[in-house]
């Protein structure tokens, strides 16, 4: 065991580095944890891991050729990868600053440095929304609706028809009439007023879904893994509506529930 030991005789190892492998094993443990879930972006980061750990240990062990063979893996394998799996490589990003709430934070040091007026949801719209809900829900007609906050959702609404209306139940109401040619996809608000209908949103990859949750809510997930956005669910074979925050699904038990979300919704867009 000594005499194995002893071939790593040649590395120095002080408090610095012990630092320095905790900092890193952190990054590397918070980085797996925000991207759970989603085997292709933790496919691409694993491969990643073990290239950079194997080049360490070959440059350490001072092994020449394979130190060459893996810095260039490294510079033409990250390029490659940047250039195949943008996509990928993008959710990665957005998920990591929404779960660390870098997203908000930032969003909201910019918009004072500029002076520019945050749009909140204000009461009056909260229960606009809210009888639009309670409405659909008793006729079961189908809802897609999102709450924007921090992020941006410039490129979910380049795939819907933009346009600046008040919120109030009867256009919503009728935007989701199922003979109604923006009933597909999702409600984008900004603030106080609806922003897009029609708007694609990118499915969840996660495969714990229960099977009764069909494509509105596997989007309502998605959305909400990659922003800070809420999103309200109107079931269209049920009328169950549910509330999707952080990729997590809350049925909401009656109409009460609802407004205590919107609630918060406005409690934290003051914050």
């Amino acid at each position: 065991m000594i005499k194995v030991l002893g071939i790593f005789s040649f590395l120095s190892f002080g408090w610095a580095d012990l630092l320095d492998i905790l900092m890193v094993a952190t990054l590397i443990f918070f980085l797996i944890r925000s991207i759970r879930g989603d085997s292709t972006v933790l496919n691409i980061v694993l491969v990643l891991v073990v290239l950079v750990v194997a080049q360490a240990i070959v440059s350490a062990l001072n092994m020449r050729m394979m130190t060459v063979l893996l810095n260039t893996l490294l510079d033409v394998g990250v390029l490659a990868i940047i250039i195949l799996f943008q996509p990928e490589i993008r959710h990665l990003l957005n998920r990591v600053a929404v779960s660390s709430g870098l997203t908000r934070r930032t969003g909201q040091l910019f918009n004072r440095l500029l002076g520019i007026k945050e749009e909140k949801l204000d009461s009056r719209s909260a229960v606009e929304l809210a009888e639009a809900v309670r409405a659909m829900s008793a006729s079961k007609t189908g809802a897609l609706i999102v709450l924007q906050h921090k992020s941006s959702m410039e490129d979910y609404m380049a795939t819907g028809d933009r346009f600046e209306a008040d919120i109030n139940k009867r256009l919503i109401m009728n935007i989701f009439f199922k003979n109604s040619p923006l009933h597909d996809g999702a409600m984008i608000i900004t603030g106080d007023h609806i922003a897009a209908a029609r708007c694609q949103l990118p499915m969840t990859n996660r495969k714990d879904i229960p099977a009764h949750y069909g494509m509105r809510h596997r989007a309502a997930i998605g959305v909400t893994e990659d922003t800070d956005a809420d999103v309200i669910v109107v079931s269209e074979e049920t009328g169950t509506v549910s509330f999707v925050r952080g990729g997590q699904i809350e049925t909401m038990q009656d109409m009460k529930d609802l407004r205590e979300k919107l609630a918060s919704v406005m409690k934290d867009q003051k914050e």
